[in-house]
């Protein structure tokens, strides 16, 4: 079992920047592919990033790209989400999520066996 942990979500006007974090507990953090996704009312978990265990490669969703980054300090057991440039459309709720899928299919929310509660992050314009 991995617990996770989200933290770091909030209400930001448009342009502004949050931090978020996932602080993992359990199984070893650095073997897993972690992720994070997102969720807006009545609609489908989106995709938004991932990292690798090692943290060698990191993998965004086309409407973050250039705004977010992703990363993780494997000994804290922390993964981060750094968000730029903020838009209305990004408000959600922020999950993150372990897997072991491959790289190819990291985009998929039914392959990640460990999600956090979620972060609510809230962009008004």
């Amino acid at each position: 079992q991995v617990q996770l942990v989200e933290s770091g979500g909030g209400l930001v006007q448009a342009g502004g920047s949050l931090r978020l974090s996932c602080v993992a507990s359990g199984r070893t953090f650095s073997s897993y592919d972690m992720g994070w996704f997102r969720q807006a009312p009545g609609k489908e978990h989106q995709f938004v990033a991932a990292i690798s265990w090692s943290a060698g490669n990191t993998y965004y969703a086309d409407s973050v790209k250039g705004r977010f980054t992703i990363s993780r300090e494997n000994a804290k057991d922390t993964m981060y989400l750094q968000m730029n440039s903020l838009k209305p459309e990004d408000t959600a709720v922020y999950y993150c999520a372990a897997t072991r899928a491959a790289p190819t299919r990291l985009t998929m929310w039914s392959l990640y066996a460990y999600r956090g509660q979620g972060t609510q992050v809230t962009v008004s314009s």
